[in-house]
């Protein structure tokens, strides 16, 4: 539970870019290296790590992002709660659409598709998407995890939209 809140946590004060750069580092943490997610200390020095990698390196981020996080920060809030009840109640919401497994996407909040979905069903779904020319559902977590319209907006991506126009 500590790394779910800390992934939140990650995503409202640096944006989905940095929560997602995090998830992935702390994927290979765990699963490839072999640590311990209830391992605190090592986890906040892995997290730090990663978050000073992503946070504050170049003059477009350092406008609208906090300075990283240091590993005595990110170990004090890994000994706290802030979060849980937020990570508790998109669990119930997970269980209530009939989510019980991972990988899962959940698509304009109504098309739940397995992860070993093949391709064409995601095709199908995102060319009735493309078909209609808007997206007609919302994210569904956002109001449960307390992720702000502004987050949503700039998404995981728009870093790298942005490098590309330059």
């Amino acid at each position: 539970m500590a790394s779910h809140r800390l992934i939140q946590h990650v995503g409202k004060k640096y944006g989905l870019r940095v929560s997602e750069a995090l998830y992935d580092r702390l994927n290979v943490y765990y699963f490839v290296d072999g640590h311990a997610l209830n391992d605190k200390p090592r986890l906040a020095k892995a997290a730090a790590e990663e978050i000073s990698k992503l946070v504050g390196k170049d003059d477009d981020s350092a406008e609208y992002m906090p300075p990283p996080m240091t590993d005595d920060e990110i170990l004090t809030f890994l000994h706290g709660n802030e979060g849980r009840k937020e990570i508790e109640m998109a669990l119930q919401a997970l269980a209530e659409i009939g989510v019980h497994g991972i990988p899962k996407f959940i698509i304009e909040g109504s098309y739940i598709v397995d992860g070993a979905a093949r391709s064409d069903t995601f095709i199908e779904i995102f060319r009735e998407i493309e078909a209609r020319g808007e997206v007609a559902g919302q994210a569904v977590f956002k109001d449960i995890l307390g992720i702000s319209d502004e987050m949503i907006q700039r998404g995981s991506h728009q870093r790298c939209e942005d490098e590309m126009a330059a």
